[in-house]
């Protein structure tokens, strides 16, 4: 234990560029960092910290140890964590964030089962239509409806939806029904701005010939009640018009020719994916969405 302690004053000091500021956030005092990360380099025979009246600075081979120091030290908590973990409940603050509608429509009420299971838990949702950075931000969890990249957090996929068109019975009845893309020229078309991703846009471009939307808006909810007006058809993801489909507010357009599935992923930490809460969100998520289709 002695040994992780070394290196957990080496890491407070080096992240926060201070061997007092580390000493508080450790409960050490200057004197005992400044021995204890001396000490260390004694051992490895090479100086970590380069120091100055004014700034406390990493060596070339103290970048390199920091990144295994920080890898080893997150490996070791994550062993405690898994086994203490098993033998604990949920508790403490939760912080997920997901898209605004997709948040409201399937996270929320995962989160109000959490709340009524585990009576010592918190949860922060934040719902935002913006990419978020996990650990700048605080986030434990974040769900995303997109073809992720590799990269250093654990990725959970646990279902997928899909982009369709749909219009409102009345307006499919003054304007007739498209059977191809080709069609699609001959429409009224309701378009989202703001979309990123390669699922952007409509995929039908071939279809519109180069035709302008009549009507252009930057939310979501705004165009699906445009297309319930009457006001044209309406590309969106399938969870976000499903009720209104299923009520026949909304009847789907061109069913035959599909986007490909977008994935619906929970993505955290690899360090945290075996915390009480993360485990239990992502079990509780994965279960909520293969009961309710997308």
């Amino acid at each position: 234990m002695d040994r992780l302690r070394t290196l957990r004053t080496f890491i407070s000091v080096a992240e926060h560029a201070s061997f007092a500021e580390a000493g508080r956030r450790l409960n050490m005092s200057p004197t005992t960092v400044t021995r204890t990360v001396a000490a260390l380099e004694a051992s490895l025979g090479a100086p970590l910290l380069m120091r100055t009246t004014r700034s406390v600075r990493l060596t070339e081979d103290g970048a390199v140890f920091l990144e295994r120091a920080r890898a080893g030290i997150a490996e070791i908590d994550g062993a405690f964590e898994t086994v203490r973990g098993r033998k604990q409940a949920p508790r403490g603050t939760l912080t997920v964030t997901a898209p605004v509608m997709f948040g409201r429509l399937h996270v929320l009420p995962v989160v109000a089962d959490m709340l009524r299971l585990y009576p010592d838990l918190q949860v922060r949702l934040l719902l935002l239509d913006r990419v978020v950075r996990l650990v700048e931000e605080g986030i434990d969890v974040a769900v995303r409806i997109a073809d992720l990249p590799d990269s250093a957090l654990s990725m959970l996929r646990i279902g997928e939806v899909r982009r369709v068109l749909s219009a409102s019975p009345a307006y499919l009845q003054e304007r007739g029904e498209p059977t191809t893309l080709a069609d699609l020229r001959h429409h009224d078309l309701i378009a989202i701005e703001d979309e990123v991703g390669p699922h952007r846009g409509w995929g039908v471009e071939a279809g519109q010939r180069g035709r302008p939307p009549r009507l252009s808006v930057n939310s979501v909810d705004a165009a699906i009640v445009a297309a319930v007006s009457g006001l044209g058809i309406v590309r969106t993801l399938s969870y976000q018009v499903a009720a209104h489909i299923a009520a026949g507010r909304l009847r789907p357009v061109l069913a035959g020719d599909q986007a490909p599935a977008v994935p619906v992923s929970l993505l955290f930490q690899s360090r945290r994916k075996d915390s009480p809460n993360i485990r239990a969100f992502s079990e509780a998520a994965r279960r909520r969405l293969s009961e309710t289709p997308l």
